[in-house]
């Protein structure tokens, strides 16, 4: 069987597997977000970062969510970095948190002590603050999963392929959300 074959098995699997009451719990938890007026901070590293920018666009023009990704402001995140350390680029970021606001955690391994301590850190800041927590996470969910009050965990179906299964796989479940219609408030043009 030739990779491509292979690959989009795996991709039809992981679609099957996927929890989709824990999707509908989360439209549940935005719905209750915009009408606390909450905001929602979305985090991830690496091509998880570039998710949450997605993620941001949609969840504004689609949803009517007021959403922020830590990452887009290179300026604040690098002083973040260089002032506090690395691992409170998110958790400083989060320094504008309310109780009525809530966090999304995009990531392959949902947070952990030894690879991710920026995930960690703003789960537990987010935690401390009250705030709703969120995640499309791989793996096992890492501390993402622990603390959450709803997280989608992306089935691993071949331990080499977890990082863009679990990419690609956060693109699904957000347009999974941003399209379902007791939360989509402004179609899409296509």
């Amino acid at each position: 069987m030739n990779h491509s074959r292979t690959f989009l098995g795996e991709t039809a699997t992981i679609a099957k597997l996927v929890d989709h009451k824990q999707i509908e719990k989360m439209v549940k938890e935005l719905l209750a977000l915009r009408k606390r007026r909450g905001r929602l901070f979305i985090i991830g590293l690496g091509g998880s970062a570039a998710n949450a920018s997605h993620m941001v666009n949609d969840m504004r023009r689609l949803c009517g969510i007021e959403a922020y990704a830590p990452t887009d402001n290179v300026a604040e995140l690098t002083a973040i970095s260089n002032d506090d350390g690395w691992e409170h680029i998110f958790s400083n970021s989060l320094s504008f948190g309310r109780e009525k606001d809530a966090l999304m955690v995009l990531s392959v391994g949902g947070g952990t002590l030894d690879i991710s301590l920026p995930i960690v850190n703003s789960v537990e800041h987010a935690f401390r603050l009250d705030m709703s927590i969120l995640g499309i996470v791989g793996r096992n969910g890492g501390y993402t999963d622990k603390v959450a009050d709803c997280c989608v965990i992306i089935p691993t179906v071949n331990p080499d392929r977890v990082t863009p299964h679990t990419e690609a796989f956060q693109a699904v479940v957000w347009h999974c959300l941003v399209s379902h219609p007791d939360l989509q408030i402004r179609k899409t043009k296509w």
